[in-house]
């Protein structure tokens, strides 16, 4: 009994104790260490392959350097998994059974990334040329070249495309098999890995791949190596993610821009018709005004609630960080923010600004909406939900460029394009017998307390793996939560990457 509550409190407690680290962890340490030179240039090679989801000849290099990867490591039945749709990017699969194995796990990261604007990089960096840098560039990080013999410290970054979102999750997870090897010892479970193509175009094709390769891809958990860890730079486990759904809209006008002063406060102006319209969506607290937008939301579990209760508060280090004053939504943390559906203006554009702006009133305004789900939310319901506000607002709404006889009927009339390519929220219980060894291994090879978040900020379209496979998944993030993903300037924090590998491994040796 003793025994019994001893291991809860390492587990649950509020205090999270910090654990001594095995000789296992230490040993895969040294490998990383002492190898550091080679998994860096492996590493930059990886990073230099553009990687955007619809660059299918890029795409398909990147899917062999990993397979290259993966036969260098003595994976087994290294293989790509296709949808059934011809000609999207693959999953790349490889598997190590482990006799006697009670357990398998299956590792997922995807190496597909955003797209990019160079010229909206830094000045001298080019996304796809990975360079490294003593620091952040913007608090005074200096270039410099890569280390021949191999020492590397803690603090520089490597910039690049990819570099944490999600290449890092990838070489971390394969490197961590490496070390354990090289180090002469085992996992003790049978290893899958699932390396995704397609996951920042929406990973439309996913479902395809999971549901035609479902025998193969039986396991216990999956670990999806992706996100940041907490903002305090402790590492977390997320059990949840939020879905995501995005909708475009353009509210049209005359049919050819006017003079400002010739028709000002006569034709009907765009850009304040959506400025309004947008503004009707939010109240002056953050909160969403739309009908019903809240209304599915599954309420936190108990032991989702006391884990978010004892998250670290990041509000006033990030507020510094970002130069804001006050939050969105008044008296809510980030914490709690994350954990509540929110619907968020991309970009809006309408006319000329800056040295190009002239007096006139443009013909059209547009925007893109993203709302992000939690728990509950169905995407295409949500979407709805917006469309059916837009209504009420007096709009006519058409999903085409507005006919003669429309702009003759209609005083307002918008374009709503509802993306198709959206997808639901997960969770994860944190109740689960599977989610303390977990816990366990995460807080021995990172040997400091460990963050527990309910939801992480960020999307994945974890729910396919429930819908299509029936599997758990719990989110094991690795990068710097400064990362700059998704923007110019991507970056990953060396020792980041460094503690990732020690963790996959740590999670490999899972009993």
């Amino acid at each position: 009994m003793k025994k019994n509550i001893l291991f809860l409190l390492s587990i649950c407690s509020a205090s999270q104790i910090v654990f001594a680290q095995p000789p296992s962890i230490l040993a895969v340490r040294k490998y990383r260490q002492q190898q550091a030179g080679n998994i860096i240039s492996e590493f930059t090679a990886f990073l230099s392959l553009p990687n955007v989801a619809r660059d299918t000849v890029n795409i398909q290099k990147n899917a062999a350097f990993i397979m290259g990867m993966m036969n260098k490591r003595g994976i087994q039945k290294v293989q790509l998994l296709k949808a059934a749709t011809e000609g999207v990017p693959p999953a790349v699969y490889g598997e190590v059974m482990v006799p006697g194995a009670k357990k398998t796990l299956i590792f997922y990261a995807h190496y597909d990334g955003q797209p990019v604007n160079p010229a909206q990089w830094t000045k001298g960096l080019d996304p796809f040329r990975p360079q490294l840098f003593t620091g952040t560039i913007d608090k005074g990080g200096m270039n410099i070249p890569f280390p021949v013999d191999g020492s590397y410290r803690e603090e520089w970054r490597i910039y690049a495309r990819g570099a944490s979102d999600d290449k890092a999750g990838v070489d971390a997870i394969l490197n961590a098999y490496d070390a354990i090897v090289k180090s002469g010892m085992l996992p003790a479970c049978n290893l899958k890995f699932f390396f995704e193509g397609e996951e920042e175009a929406g990973s439309p094709h996913l479902g395809e791949i999971l549901d035609k390769y479902r025998s193969l891809l039986l396991s216990d958990l999956w670990i999806i190596c992706d996100g940041p860890v907490h903002q305090s730079g402790q590492k977390q486990i997320a059990f949840g993610v939020r879905g995501d759904a995005h909708l475009d809209l353009t509210i049209y006008a005359s049919k050819r821009p006017l003079h400002s002063g010739h028709y000002g406060n006569w034709a009907p102006n765009p850009a304040m018709m959506l400025s309004k319209l947008l503004a009707s969506m939010k109240d002056d607290n953050g909160r969403v005004t739309i009908k019903g937008f809240y209304d599915d939301v599954i309420p936190l579990s108990a032991s989702e609630k006391k884990a978010l209760q004892e998250v670290p508060s990041a509000d006033e280090q990030m507020r510094g960080e970002l130069g804001i004053s006050a939050a969105e939504m008044k008296g809510v943390s980030l914490g709690e923010a994350i954990n509540l559906p929110s619907l968020n203006i991309n970009g809006m554009q309408s006319g000329n600004v800056g040295k190009m702006a002239s007096n006139q009133i443009p013909t059209y305004a547009t925007a893109v909406i993203d709302l992000r789900l939690v728990a509950g939310n169905d995407w295409q319901r949500q979407q709805q939900k917006v469309i059916s506000h837009i209504k009420e607002q007096g709009y006519y709404v058409t999903d085409k460029e507005p006919t003669d006889e429309e702009r003759a009927k209609y005083a307002k009339i918008i374009k709503v394009i509802a993306g198709s390519d959206g997808y639901n929220a997960q969770r994860t219980s944190m109740d689960l017998p599977v989610v303390k060894q977990v816990i366990e291994a995460v807080r021995t090879a990172a040997n400091e307390k460990i963050v527990l978040q309910p939801t992480m900020g960020g999307s994945l379209p974890l729910f396919l793996f429930e819908k299509y496979l029936a599997a758990k998944t719990i989110t094991v993030p690795i990068a710097n939560h400064d990362n700059n993903q998704h923007a110019e300037n991507e970056n990953i924090r060396l020792q980041n990457l460094f503690d990732g590998i020690e963790i996959m491994a740590s999670l490999m040796m899972l009993k």
